[in-house]
């Protein structure tokens, strides 16, 4: 039986230094799945993954499994902490309803932090639909996401 998932795609800011950082810290972290960072809305990105909107790849984390399988915004995160030996298993926390109040707060920090430095698609924070079970789904963002005071 051939394992859901072989490989992740991370598609990242490479204009907004958050970004930057966490891709750094995504590298050094020990893997159970593999992970390939490529700058959002490269031409490599472009070129692998021609169906995607890839305005909208600069504005929200966008994770894709080697069949085919798209996480973004909040999914994103958790998928991609499900694939580092050390976290899985608080990924598996944060996909149920006592864990997602934290992703959303992490994801709100997240768009804060993005928002006011100006990173990424016209300063738009990240942030979108979540596409895990047990996680709330979430309005995607135009060009800005709202974030509560």
């Amino acid at each position: 039986m051939r394992p859901a998932v072989r490989a992740l795609t991370v598609l990242y800011d490479a204009d907004c230094s958050l970004c930057v950082h966490l891709r750094s810290w995504l590298l050094r972290q020990p893997q159970l799945v593999p992970l390939r960072l490529v700058p959002a809305g490269s031409a490599e990105a472009r070129h692998r993954y021609p169906q995607l909107d890839h305005a909208r790849t600069k504005r929200e984390i966008t994770v894709i499994g080697d069949r085919g399988q798209i996480y973004s915004g909040e999914a994103a995160w958790i998928v991609c902490l499900w694939a580092l030996a050390e976290h899985r298993p608080k990924a598996h926390w944060l996909a149920t309803p006592a864990g997602a109040p934290f992703v959303r707060v992490t994801m709100l920090a997240a768009a804060k932090y993005r928002e006011a430095t100006g990173a990424g698609a016209a300063g738009a924070p990240v942030g979108g639909a979540a596409e895990v079970a047990g996680a709330a789904e979430v309005v995607p963002c135009d060009d800005r996401c709202s974030v509560p005071d």
